[in-house]
């Protein structure tokens, strides 16, 4: 089972649980990413994500599909990431992996996450207290800035 989705809403984390839960598994592993208040010293106040969204959506395929086949058991993966404007402490990506064996259940979550970072077409802008913003890559390196207001 592969679940993914570029979604607008708040993920709900249970949902995704109840995809990959099934009475043959023995493990659920899950990852949320988080928006933080603060990034290499600069207070952040919100995240703005935008994507390649056809692009984004066939590279979680692909790559869901990779940790699904990491072990000798498919394992279920489910991976909702958020677009759009985000507040502090909302989660903006979600990766939820079950596998009879706790092992290949969190290898495969970190594996997705992994390769989420660097082969996935999503961008964010931060926004800062100071009230400038910057497109940020997936290494947390600030890229452009500008001044709003």
């Amino acid at each position: 089972m592969i679940h993914v989705a570029l979604v607008r809403e708040p993920i709900d984390i249970t949902r995704l649980i109840g995809r990959v839960a099934s009475h043959q598994i023995g493990a659920i592993a899950a990852f949320l990413g988080t928006v933080r208040d603060v990034n290499e010293g600069r207070p952040v106040t919100g995240i703005e994500y935008s994507a390649y969204e056809e692009m984004a959506e066939r590279e979680l395929l692909a790559i869901a599909g990779e940790a699904s086949r990491h072990s000798d058991v498919p394992c279920a993966v489910a991976i909702e990431h958020r677009l759009g404007e985000l507040s502090l402490g909302d989660v903006s990506v979600a990766i939820v992996v079950s596998h009879p064996h706790r092992a290949a259940a969190l290898h495969g979550c970190q594996y997705v996450i992994e390769e989420l970072k660097v082969r996935v077409p999503i961008w964010k802008r931060e926004h800062y207290a100071d009230g400038t913003r910057a497109w940020v890559d997936n290494r947390g390196t600030h890229v452009t800035s500008e001044v709003i207001g």
